[in-house]
């Protein structure tokens, strides 16, 4: 797992690195974009709704949303991917913080509409993830959605076939979602899974209380 220097020098490279992946449609990136495009029409579907974007990154698909007049809110581990999301993003309330500890104390009274998360909760071992998403639930809206995009997998099976392809450069220290395993701890009403790539899914989440 790469700690706060490892996110910051890769920082500069990072969307590079992402497009090579995703354009050769290998692990870990292939569907990137689709995963990103599918947020962004999800979220588009509320007009100028509130956003926090759980580790944004350099900010790739929480600028989108920036320009068309969301009242974006992010967190990232990354000092360097803070810095340059802020030069992209002036007005947005973006802050540098460690996820794995929950959230800010200057995000406790506010609720978003949409908390997205791209390429970043697999950091978390599994039971941390569940722990995450369950406080996450107090920030929604009556109406509100967690939406996380990642490498995910709908069964072990899937993960495995992956891992063995993908054997060279798999990244063991890597926690990936596996989405028959998570939606055991939810109501399966509040939560669902859809398929992007072979790597790659996206898994919605209603507000559970």
């Amino acid at each position: 797992m790469l700690n706060n220097k490892g996110f910051d020098l890769w920082a500069d490279g990072y969307d590079k690195s992402v497009q090579l992946s995703e354009e050769d449609n290998e692990y870990p990136f292939a569907g990137y974009k689709d995963v990103l495009n599918t947020i962004y029409n999800i979220v588009h579907k509320k007009e100028k709704a509130k956003v926090l974007d759980i580790g944004f990154g350099t900010g790739v698909l929480t600028k989108k949303l920036y320009d068309d007049g969301y009242e974006v809110y992010g967190i990232d581990f990354s000092k360097r991917m803070l810095k340059i999301a802020k030069e992209k993003m002036l007005l947005a309330k973006l802050f540098q913080y460690d996820f794995s500890k929950g959230l800010p104390k200057a995000l406790e009274n506010i609720q978003f509409d949409y908390i997205i998360s791209t390429y970043a909760m697999h950091h978390l071992e599994d039971k941390e993830k569940i722990n995450f998403i369950n406080k996450l639930d107090k920030y929604l809206s009556n109406d509100g959605e967690i939406i996380i995009g990642d490498v995910a997998f709908e069964t072990r099976k899937l993960l495995e076939q992956c891992k063995v392809k993908y054997d060279n450069y798999w990244d063991d220290e890597e926690i990936y979602f596996v989405f028959d395993e998570l939606k055991e701890f939810f109501p399966k009403e509040d939560i669902s899974f859809t398929t992007v790539s072979h790597c790659a899914g996206i898994i919605q989440l209603g507000k559970l209380s």
